[in-house]
């Protein structure tokens, strides 16, 4: 094999793990990702079944319940259009509170009921999310989400 022949097949060899290897990061960043859906989205059947993503929304006002001698608490988060139950077991934060804006990660039960296991609460009266924000104008105006992604693009 001429020298030449041998630089090439390093060369060869070295892009090949660069390969490999872009594609295994690639695929942890894929697995890891969580999305962020409405509950109107959710409703719609636009989120993924049995795996792990965002909703977000504003707390239901007199939808908090505890269960007694437990962490278990279930909620509704809204959109004002389309209203979806969680249930979460854990400490919920100082800034919890009915009418206020939430972000829950978790999965969809087949009940459908959204089963967090982890919960944030907004920490700013005036701040939202982008993608809540967009979702809660979306559904009270009561746009499909093609309208809205079509209004998003001429914004641009």
């Amino acid at each position: 094999m001429k020298p030449r022949h041998k630089r090439l097949a390093w060369i060869l060899a070295g892009l090949a793990v660069l390969g490999v290897a872009a594609g295994l990061v690639l695929n942890a960043f894929q697995s890891n990702m969580v999305f962020f859906f409405s509950p109107t989205q959710v409703a719609a059947k636009e989120a993924p079944q049995g795996r792990a993503f965002r909703i977000g929304g504003l707390v239901e006002a007199g939808s908090l319940a505890r269960e007694p001698n437990s962490l278990t608490v279930h909620f509704r988060v809204t959109d004002t259009a389309q209203t979806i139950p969680v249930a979460y077991t854990g400490l919920l934060p100082d800034l919890f509170k009915e009418g206020k804006g939430v972000v829950a990660q978790g999965t969809l039960g087949s009940d459908g009921v959204f089963h967090a296991t982890e919960v944030l609460a907004k920490h700013d009266e005036n701040y939202m999310p982008p993608e809540a924000k967009a979702a809660v104008a979306q559904a009270q105006k009561g746009m499909t989400m093609k309208s809205l992604q079509e209004a998003q693009k001429s914004s641009r």
